[in-house]
């Protein structure tokens, strides 16, 4: 059992290990106000972290204190009800999402504040990203923030209204019709209508089918559909009670798991820091243990840990190694926690904790510790000691056997049956004959329910979010609905909203494209076509197209017959005709079928110019060229081929002046070699 103290709870020691200094065993442990400065446990798995949380939740809760334990494996949660004291046992909330008959109510939009409005729709954010990081997108987070937003101001409103605020258009205009927030009535008045049907479809399908995905099972609809939430994180925390958080990944889902740990860490976050309308001293202690923390440490757990102190909510977490936390969170880790508890890790952490822990302990020390071994660096008096070695104490609650009575007493106090909840769901849903109206109501609980109206088919001037003109705002004003009125307006002149009716959008519809008048070739026919044909071109009309393709068919089909005939047989020399072959260079090209009557005028060229008459030049009869293929020239008389005419000899030309000398009678001449 632990040591409980008679001294005040500000000096109060919490026991966890003990010491082998000089090998004596002595039992240490830590005060009220270093715990408040939050821990961090961190080793691989099996090394005695989970016992170590244990002996401190168990500690806590024998001294009477409030705090939480949340467990994504379920098996710390299901042994600590074994251990709960006698005196204890009406302070124990079970929330267990496994025990689908009697589920517990956890609606994350309830909120009596407008200022924490905001920090849910920031905090639920942070948690969808968390577990969609492949998926998110700027659009998404932007659809997903507004809807939010929307149901936060609209009474009894659930998680299951995100899928139907962007498919119902009833449902929607009586949500938009409780919208406060100017901004967020402005997306849905002027944006989300303007949206033409396939960019809304590609839109909004990322949300439906990550937020479908997550109500879609049963265990997680029947508990966040309740209006009611049936759990109130700030009166757990003010009463001191016990709030054990069963979150089994087997039995739920990974995905289930972390959703629900984030929003549920996220409403134990909005509970503290409503808790600044009271004293600092008046602020009870809570302290949140958080097994396997990676798994809920988004963006905004890192405000947790700097922000948590002054609301007396005190953390103590632990996971197995450094690289499982996110980049922003680690950083905020080291930063802001006050004792740092190491339990044997790998290399690569204890290489990081080396800048801890040196010169005291070596890397290969925190890589070589045995079960249940720690070292640390301990809080006292809000100074940290030097590291320093111990080892955690083995369980030092005895067992009660309280289980079956713990969870008998919280089924009773913070569950309702199962075919209750899917009775009010399937009504909510319009599944049954049910009016709107009366399915709503029936979720909400007795005597909260609210009447809602339609909104009516008002113009968009009046729509506008959060805008009256001054007339308006004065009949308003006089008129026996003024009290009703609890919008939040914004002074505007008539003028401008003239000027906003004039600018306002119009609704998309089909863009009619612009015809051009087009003359048919053929026959003379105009007709329209939507796009610009070039004038120069024939074009012809729907009537005698197919007449023209017909043509040409038929001219196409009788020259490929021309192409392909054979050429006729010469009747003059009777003799066979020559193949056509490539002629040489410079030579004329003799074409099959001229070939015989060419050879023949040849022959007849030589006979009369061996005869004498060589002067008279044979008269050649053109005959119709049959036969001839396109690609082939007709065929020509063979030229004579001249020499080359021999140029004239060049005249003698004088020496160049350099070379010559005049020379006397009977002088020399001297050559300079």
């Amino acid at each position: 059992m632990p040591v409980q103290y008679n001294h005040d709870h500000e000096h109060e020691i919490t026991l966890f290990a003990e010491t082998n200094f000089r090998n004596q065993q002595r039992r240490f442990g830590i005060k009220t106000d270093d715990r408040r400065r939050h821990m961090y446990i961190v080793g691989k798995t099996g090394m005695g972290k989970t016992t170590l949380m244990e002996n401190l939740i168990l500690s806590d809760i024998y001294a009477g204190h409030g705090c939480c334990y949340i467990d994504p494996h379920g098996d710390t949660a299901e042994r600590l009800l074994d251990f709960i004291p006698s005196n204890r046992v009406n302070d124990v909330v079970y929330f267990n999402p496994a025990d689908m008959d009697y589920p517990v109510g956890f609606n994350i939009l309830e909120t009596d504040s407008d200022d924490q409005k905001p920090l849910i729709a920031s905090g639920l954010m942070g948690v969808f990203k968390k577990i969609w990081p492949d998926v998110w997108s700027a659009r998404m987070e932007y659809i997903l923030m507004n809807c939010v937003l929307a149901l936060l101001d609209y009474p009894g409103a659930t998680l299951l209204g995100i899928n139907r605020l962007l498919v119902d258009k009833e449902y929607r205009s009586r949500v938009v019709s409780k919208i406060r927030d100017p901004i967020v009535k402005t997306f849905w008045v002027a944006e989300f209508t303007s949206w033409s049907e396939k960019y809304a479809t590609e839109a909004i399908a990322p949300v439906q089918n990550k937020v479908g995905q997550f109500l879609s099972s049963s265990v997680i609809r029947n508990m966040v559909a309740q209006v009611k939430s049936t759990i109130n994180p700030r009166r757990i925390m003010d009463d001191g009670k016990i709030l054990i958080v069963n979150l089994s990944k087997g039995r739920i889902g990974e995905d289930n798991m972390r959703l629900l740990g984030g929003m549920l860490i996220t409403k134990i976050q909005l509970a503290a820091q409503e808790r600044q309308n009271i004293l600092e001293l008046e602020r009870r202690d809570f302290y949140l243990f958080v097994d396997e923390f990676q798994n809920f440490a988004n963006e905004s757990f890192a405000s947790i840990l700097s922000e948590a102190r002054k609301y007396r909510l005190n953390l103590i977490v632990a996971h197995q190694y450094i690289e499982q936390l996110d980049e922003k969170v680690a950083p905020a880790i080291f930063g802001n926690v006050g004792t740092i508890i190491v339990m044997r890790v790998g290399g690569a952490d204890a290489e990081f904790m080396e800048t801890e822990f040196a010169p005291t302990f070596t890397p290969e020390d925190l890589v070589n510790m045995t079960k249940f071994q720690m070292y640390l660096k301990l809080m006292v008096d809000g100074v940290a000691t030097s590291p320093f070695s111990a080892a955690a104490l083995p369980p030092i609650a005895q067992h009660t056997g309280s289980m079956e009575k713990v969870v008998a007493i919280s089924r009773e106090r913070y569950a309702e049956p199962r075919a209750l909840i899917e009775e009010k769901v399937l009504k909510w849903s319009g599944m049954e004959a049910a009016s709107s109206s009366d399915a709503e109501s029936s979720l909400m609980p007795a005597g909260s329910q609210q009447e809602t109206t339609p909104l009516p088919q008002l113009d968009l001037a009046v729509q506008y979010p959060a805008i009256k003109t001054e007339e308006e705002q004065e009949i308003s004003l006089e008129g026996p609905t003024a009290m009703q009125d609890t919008g939040e307006y914004l002074t505007i002149k008539p003028e401008r909203m003239a000027a906003i009716i004039a600018n306002k959008p119009q609704p998309q519809g089909k863009k009619t494209k612009p015809q051009f008048p087009h003359t048919c070739t053929r026959c003379g026919k105009i007709w329209n076509l939507p796009m610009q044909l070039d004038p120069s071109r024939p074009m012809y009309c729907a009537e005698c197209r197919p007449l023209v393709m017909e043509e040409r068919k038929n001219r196409d089909v009788t020259f490929k017959q021309i192409i392909q005939s054979p050429p006729p047989r010469e009747q003059e020399s009777g003799e066979a005709p020559m193949l056509a072959v490539e002629p040489p260079l410079n030579r004329p090209r003799i074409v099959k079928g001229d070939a015989g009557k060419f050879l023949a005028e040849m022959t007849q060229v030589k006979n009369k110019m061996q005869t004498g008459s060589g002067s008279a030049k044979p008269e050649r009869k053109r005959e119709p060229e049959r036969g001839r293929k396109r690609d082939q020239a007709p065929a020509l008389a063979p030229r004579p081929i001249s020499p080359p005419p021999i140029p004239p000899p060049r005249p003698p030309q004088p020496p160049p002046s350099h070379l010559t000398q005049t020379v006397a009678p009977g002088q020399r001449v001297h050559f300079d070699h």
